[in-house]
């Protein structure tokens, strides 16, 4: 009943309110299939870890001389023109429908029998509060969902807040402003 109700609200708004793409602004879609299609891909060649672009090999220098404590990062686009829009109206503008589209162009990534559980970076309690949500927990819950995989909101936690990443590029910054600032919790049972 709830899921009918729900699917009811949404149309009324939509007709009320016609969905706008969040690049061009064209009614109908929250992303329109000619934004979709020109968005900036993370294609080519890419360290396998990272996923940061390489000229050959396998592995960025980073990633072969650091060996990170992670498997593999994906990303489905770059972070530049109509995905920065896309990252920006989600985050900032309140735009948390986006979640739903943006999760879609992430679930290409996703090798099959890759990945075991879905895990949201959580946001500081501060922060969450004035955004008003996690955007990375809609697009967990989101892209999970879409895969059929679970999704564990809890199994990891933040400790402290840091300074916002958006305007630091250098990833030894980036990696100092979070070192100690999240903490893994053992999986609870099909994400619940």
């Amino acid at each position: 009943m709830r899921n009918v109700l729900e699917g009811a609200s949404r149309v009324a708004l939509d007709l009320l309110y016609p969905p706008q793409c969040a690049i061009c602004r064209r009614a109908g879609a929250l992303l329109c299939g000619g934004c979709a299609d020109a968005l900036p891909a993370a294609d080519g060649r890419r360290c396998e870890r990272c996923w940061v672009p390489v000229p050959d090999g396998v592995l960025c220098r980073h990633c072969a001389e650091r060996s990170p404590d992670f498997a593999s990062i994906r990303s489905a686009c770059v972070m530049d023109e109509g995905a920065r829009t896309l990252v920006h109206q989600l985050k900032y503008a309140g735009m948390s429908a986006l979640a739903g589209p943006m999760a879609d162009l992430m679930l290409a990534q996703i090798p099959p029998g890759s990945v075991d559980l879905v895990v949201p970076v959580p946001l500081h309690r501060g922060r969450e509060r004035s955004r008003g949500y996690n955007q990375s927990a809609l697009l967990a819950k989101r892209l999970a969902a879409a895969a059929g995989l679970p999704c564990d909101p809890r199994a990891a936690r933040r400790t402290r807040a840091t300074a916002p990443l958006a305007k630091t590029m250098h990833r030894d910054e980036r990696r100092a402003i979070v070192a100690g600032a999240f903490a893994g919790e053992a999986a609870h049972p099909a994400g619940r």
